[in-house]
């Protein structure tokens, strides 16, 4: 299977941006692709704006049913296990794999993108299955997602060391919303994960809508050539 799997420092950080973005470019380039993550909580609470739900979001990108990138969708806005532990249903690892696989085709036609939930030591079942455990089963390299602001040096390096510890290829970080005039800090910051990483860092603008050809154009800024190759 190839392809990338996104996840984030953090929740709310950009991450499903990232992956739209990815998607999307994939497509305008003619690139058969796919996009699956792998729960979805508070769809309960209304979206953000005009932003859509994630699993919607990316299905658009990719031309896919949303209910075929998110195997499990929950309402309130929790971590994934307790989600489903309200709801009285077991998030299951073997399907988890199973909805990856589809979304990237029977022969793995598709490049398949893949956004994480939350960071990569988020629980996805009461049984200690991670979001970790999940990228390890996928045998995807990872693109890890970050604010350019204070504290991200500290949160995108354990990020990393959390990875590797775990024998994921780390081919890239992300970090966004960058600003058009960013501070002394913010560029520091990037140069300071890059030097101690030895992972070249990209940024990301804020994104001026949601739309597929809005999201295409900025996906298109990253060097995803790069890191599926």
């Amino acid at each position: 299977m190839r392809g990338l799997f996104v996840t984030g420092t953090d929740t709310e950080i950009g991450k499903t941006v990232v992956a739209a973005a990815l998607t999307a470019a994939l497509a305008a380039d003619g690139v058969a692709v796919g996009a699956f993550k792998p729960a979805v909580t508070g769809l309960d609470e209304e979206p953000d704006g005009d932003k859509p739900h994630d699993h919607e979001l990316l299905a658009a990108c990719a031309g896919m049913a949303p209910e075929d990138v998110a195997p499990y969708r929950f309402g309130p806005a929790v971590s994934p296990h307790l989600a489903a532990e309200l709801a009285g249903e077991v998030i299951d690892a073997a399907t988890l794999v199973a909805a990856a696989r589809a979304a990237a085709g029977e022969r793995g036609e598709r490049v398949l993108i893949a956004e994480g939930v939350g960071g990569l030591l988020v629980p996805l079942t009461l049984d200690g299955v991670l979001v970790r455990d999940l990228v390890v089963a996928l045998g995807l390299p990872l693109v890890v997602v970050a604010r350019p602001g204070l504290g991200t040096i500290n949160h995108t390096m354990l990020t990393i060391e959390a990875a590797r510890g775990a024998g994921i290829d780390v081919r890239g970080v992300v970090l966004t919303p960058w600003p058009q005039e960013p501070t002394d800090m913010q560029r520091s910051n990037a140069t300071t994960i890059e030097a101690l990483s030895g992972v070249g860092v990209s940024t990301l603008a804020r994104v001026p809508g949601f739309s597929v050809s809005e999201l295409a154009s900025a996906g298109a800024t990253l060097p995803y050539d790069h890191w599926l190759s």
